[in-house]
């Protein structure tokens, strides 16, 4: 057997035919109802006694003091069955495991939209002329992608790993149907036009597979023919419209024609005439002629002497012998090898006599005479014959073949084009640039761009929440700000007037302007209308500025330096340097405003905290001693408590007002830290040394997120100090400090295989990191960015949370589906009973009894029958525990609801009715309101654009009408714009005459 072919893992077990002693024998294995299979020592016992014989978890009482290590409070699922038994029997943790159903419920985050990730997620986008949105699919490979197949259908897709670990996805129910290993890199997959098979190219080899059918039963990769005849790896893969033959293209400059059958008049043998890799291969339309494009930038068209329908199939071989063996089963088979099929690099005349021929008609160059530009990417679209080719500096072409015209040419970008696809309708075109996260969807026709989207070079070091929660903010080391709509997940504009790496950005209040940091010495403002760097912040001398904060009324803007350990204070209005605060002796770490009250918290390396009054001159209020460097700081939503994480990995609580101390967190074992490839010490030793870098509180005040230097993101319980749930960030072993032991296959008797570089050259391996390295040295061939945390925000409006990190921007949010969460359930509360109170038109029974069962379609229906002039009396009798349930349910509504007037009429009248006992409770409230203007704030941009746009066609044929069988003098240069307004108002009026009388 070749060694790229797929080896089972383990015999495959064919159950026999019904009746058989075989069959008695499989169903006393397998069990008669198909459960699990016992062991040979459990055969013949009754279910009963094999439970009763099962160990006994012991109950022990835990130790005071804090939690066991296993005690982390995940959703309900990452606790062993023996320590949910000790909480549920033992009354001193009665509390902690209510809390642990509370956190199933209040964290049930998602990863929901992945932004400039590059790596091993699935994304998902549809463009469109006027709206785009992207999503992330709820899956992931192991290690970084490198290609993807797509049925025709696009109802499956088959993504493949570096190692060559496969993953059959459904992209209708977005979950992974089957997994496959196929031992080796694979470089290219692609399905038939009909959809029954598919080919992937590994080593010299291609293997064809039965893809999964459309019936009930789920058919797994079955090997159908492996291709020999390249004798290097192969690069590309083409089939023909009736998908009867396929083409592969090689790295030693061949192109092979295969056939999906055996067909009696084609060989299999190669097409040569370049004298460089070959890129790409394609079929033309309903025919056997080939185009095949090499790395060098040329194009050979092949042209055959055979159409598709003159292909004659190959006669059956002993079929009567096949027929025998397939009978004869055994019950323990192997995995079907396939059928071998192996090319002729050279036929002789008698084999390729009354054969398909091939003959090259023609050659062209991409390249002038003496231009050397690699040629990285194509494609192809068969119905208007258009190739699209990309090159490595850049560069694309169209070329309308086969005559090999061009129609234009166009750079649009720096950076090779790593990928090239067309739509269905040959219309736009996609491309995308590995090397600087670049994603374009062109539409040539017009020479307009669809989609223009571009992530970080670098690493994201900070991000910041706009105050309504519908624009994300972030700063990278590669000295841009950009601003992501949370809806549409795409970044609708980008800063980059910094010269060095971005450290802090933030929003001010009233959420127009941005605020950004940089290590080039200045801080810039920035506004969201014009979208324009209008004012510059510097220092007297030059500062790297670490830090930056501003205070509620975003007049006053802060800044911490790293070198001068000096903080400074400037006015935003007047842009003047208004103070330089010292006091500090070490690098300032981090800023914080109290949202309350004018009071400025800095953390340094000098293991202190102060606390600066603004009002008093900008004294030093209070000085807080810690044990060791202080990382970062961050009040609470209502200014009562300061979070302060150090160094040696506690974070800990005070009341600044008082100055003491009022709860503090271990939290240096919850960070479950790596060890890198080139670690000469195991990761928990490695972990001793590691901390916090980043903290936030929850929009409610009662837990904070944590993350630093690890693939973990934590979340404590303020007033318990546990661990409520961990979120991984990543799965992708494609990053460094991934696991926390090394792979034993990776080791040999003189150390890690890491510390070998490969192509190198020279004898001294690869050179041990400095301390402090967190990107490595991206001159070695072998690099590894290492998995790190470097900023945490929570939405203002407390339904989702942000992160930066290795991986990109990833946003988390909960989750939508249905979730029983039932609010003062009572026994009589059922949907039938709640539609029966809705049927004796009780509205405010129904909905009260609605909201306690707590399901969404449900409170949905319920709110919907309310006759619109009965809002106004259900809304004044609704009790005040209900005000806020309908509210939030009214702003998640707005974000899928058509009926858009009544759902504003039902926010209008509950927040006229009730709005002065809800300004009682206006800092627990806060998420919720900022919710429910950020969903009427989108529909508000849509309507307006839509109506403004109504009212310019209006005003355009209004001038159209009045110019229709009038000649037009030369002197007269424009219509009179006073009697088109009057027009239009008047026809506007006359409008809204219409839709009021109807």
């Amino acid at each position: 057997m070749h060694e790229g072919l797929t080896k089972p893992r383990r015999p495959l077990l064919r159950r026999p035919a019904e009746g058989t002693v075989r069959a008695q024998d499989w169903k006393r294995r397998r069990g008669a109802t198909g459960g699990p299979r016992l062991s040979d020592s459990w055969r013949g016992r009754p279910p009963s006694a094999a439970r009763s014989l099962r160990p006994r978890p012991r109950h022990r009482h835990p130790r005071p003091g804090p939690p066991p290590a296993g005690s982390h409070l995940g959703a309900c699922a990452g606790l062993p069955a023996p320590v949910l038994l000790c909480f549920r029997g033992c009354a001193c943790w009665a509390r902690v495991h209510a809390l642990v159903a509370a956190a199933a419920m209040k964290f049930a985050y998602r990863a929901r939209v992945v932004i400039d990730a590059p790596y091993a997620r699935i994304l998902a986008g549809s463009p469109s002329p006027t709206y785009n949105k992207c999503e992330t699919f709820p899956l992931a490979t192991r290690l970084n992608i490198v290609c993807v197949g797509l049925s025709p259908d696009g109802s499956l897709a088959i993504l493949i790993d570096e190692e060559g670990a496969a993953l059959l996805v459904s992209l209708i129910g977005k979950c992974v149907i089957h997994r496959f290993y196929f031992h080796k890199p694979v470089h290219s997959v692609s399905f038939s036009p009909d959809g029954k098979k598919f080919v992937i190219t590994k080593d010299n080899v291609a293997l064809m597979y039965h893809a999964p059918g459309k019936k009930r039963e789920f058919n797994a990769f079955v090997l159908d023919k492996t291709y020999y005849g390249p004798y290097d790896e192969t690069t590309c893969i083409d089939w023909t419209d009736d998908s009867k033959c396929f083409a592969v293209g090689s790295k030693d400059m061949s192109t092979w024609v295969f056939g999906a059958e055996r067909w009696a008049n084609l060989i299999y043998y190669s097409l040569g005439g370049h004298k460089d890799i070959i890129v790409a291969c394609f079929f033309e339309e309903n025919s056997l002629d080939l185009y095949t494009i090499s790395q060098d930038a040329a194009l050979c068209v092949w042209q055959c002497d055979t159409e598709l329908d003159g292909l004659k199939p190959m006669p059956p071989k002993n079929a009567a012998r096949e027929e025998n063996e397939e009978k004869n089963d055994e019950e323990f088979l192997e995995e079907p090898k396939g059928e071998e099929i192996h090319g002729k690099a050279n036929p002789n005349e008698k084999e390729t006599r009354n054969k398909v021929k091939y003959s090259r008609v023609a050659k062209y160059f991409f390249n002038k005479e003496g231009d050397f530009n690699n040629l990285t990417s194509a494609a192809y679209h068969k119905k208007t014959h258009l190739l699209v080719t990309g090159f490595a500096s850049g560069i694309f072409h169209l070329h309308e073949l086969p005559d090999f015209n061009l129609i234009h040419s166009l750079s649009i970008s720096d950076q090779r084009i790593a990928s090239v696809s067309i739509n269905c309708t040959g219309d736009w075109i996609a491309f995308g640039c590995s090397g600087l996260g670049q994603l374009l969807v062109w539409e040539w026709q017009s020479e307009s761009y669809v989609l223009k989207q571009q992530g970080h070079f670098n690493s994201m070091v900070s991000l910041a929440y706009s105050p309504d929660g519908q624009y994300i903010a972030t700063g990278g080391e590669d000295g841009k700000v950009k601003v992501w709509n949370t809806s549409s997940s795409f970044c609708f504009v980008t800063f980059t007037e910094h010269t060095s790496g971005v450290t802090a950005v933030t929003f001010t209040s009233n959420g127009y302007v941005i605020l950004s940091a940089s290590l080039d010495g200045t801080v810039r403002a920035f506004d969201l209308h014009r979208y324009r760097n209008f004012r510059t912040f510097t220092s007297p001398r030059p500062s790297q500025f670490s830090c930056l904060a501003v205070d509620s009324s975003g007049e006053i803007v802060s800044a911490g330096s790293q070198d001068s350990f000096e903080i400074f204070i400037w006015s935003m209005q007047s842009g003047r340097l208004l103070d330089v605060l010292s006091g500090h002796e070490g690098p300032i770490s981090c800023l914080s405003f109290n949202p309350m009250k004018c009071v400025l918290a800095s953390a340094s390396w000098d293991k202190t905290v102060k606390l600066w009054d603004m009002l008093d001159s900008w004294r030093t209020k209070e000085t807080l001693i810690m044990n060791s460097d202080v990382l970062v700081v961050a009040f609470r939503p209502d200014g009562k408590e300061l979070a302060v994480a150090a160094l040696n990995g506690q974070i800990t609580f005070w009341d600044h007002e008082e100055a003491v101390q009022t709860g503090s967190i271990e939290g240096r074992h919850d960070l479950q830290m790596g060890r890198k490839e080139l670690d000469k010490i195991t990761a928990k030793q490695a972990a001793k040394g590691k901390s916090f870098t980043t903290l936030c509180y929850s929009a409610d005040g009662q837990s904070i997120l944590a993350g630093g230097l690890s693939k973990f993101v934590c979340i404590y319980n303020i007033k318990e100090q546990i661990l409520m749930k961990k979120f991984e960030i990543s799965c992708n072993f494609s990053l460094d400090a991934m696991e926390e032991y090394l792979d034993r296959r990776k080791m040999t008797e003189f150390g890690s295989m890491a510390l070998i570089d490969e192509g190198a050259g020279d004898e001294d391996g690869v050179a041990i990191p400095l301390p402090g390295v967190k990107r490595g040295d991206m001159s070695y061939r072998h690099f590894k960015p290492e998995i790190r945390v470097t900023c945490l925000r929570f939405s203002p409006t407390g339904r989702s949370w942000a992160a930066t990190t290795t991986e990109g921007l990833l946003v988390y949010s909960l989750d939508s589906g249905l979730i029983f969460d039932p609010f003062e359930l009572d026994i009589d509360v059922t949907p039938s009973n709640i539609r029966k109170t809705l049927h004796r038109k009780e509205y405010t029974m129904a909905i009260v009894m609605a909201f306690k069962l707590n399901e969404k379609k449900l409170i949905q229906e319920v709110i919907e029958a309310v006759p619109r002039n009965e809002i106004d009396v259900v809304c004044s009798s609704l009790p005040d525990l209900y005000v806020e349930k309908v509210l939030e349910f009214l702003a998640s509504a707005f974000e899928i609801t058509c009926h858009l007037e009544f759902y504003l009429i039902w926010a209008h009248k509950l927040l006229m009715l009730h709005g002065q006992k809800l300004k009682t409770r206006s800092v627990k409230l806060l998420p919720v309101i900022q919710f429910l203007h950020r969903s009427i704030q989108r529909h508000f941009e849509d309507v307006s654009k839509l109506c403004e746009w109504n009212i310019y066609n209006i005003k355009y044929a209004l001038a159209i009408s009045q110019q229709r069988g009038m000649k037009r003098l030369a002197e007269e240069t424009s219509v009179d714009e006073d009697d088109l307004n009057s027009d239009s108002d008047y026809l506007m009026q006359e409008v809204d005459k219409d839709s009021l009388s109807s």
